[in-house]
């Protein structure tokens, strides 16, 4: 369901915003992103976005300061 988006735009956000963007499923809701996110990674999310872009659903996951985005990023492989 949670595919990491590697642009530089989102690179930039993890670094300044803590904030994370993943490519989700056209029908999941943000209580659903949320649960999935906190259970895989682990952290506390603060705020969830969305944003539907050419028929593609986009999750702009803002973490908690004590959870850094790069953290989760290596573990992702982005950075």
């Amino acid at each position: 369901m949670l595919k990491p988006i590697t642009s530089e735009k989102a690179v930039r956000m993890i670094d300044l915003d803590n904030t994370l963007v993943f490519e989700v499923s056209r029908n999941a809701e943000k209580p659903e992103i949320r649960k999935e996110i906190e259970n895989v990674f682990g952290v506390k999310v603060l705020d969830i976005r969305t944003n539907i872009r050419n028929n593609v659903k986009y999750a702009y996951v803002k973490l908690a300061k004590e959870n850094p985005a790069v953290d989760v990023a290596t573990k992702l492989g982005i950075i």
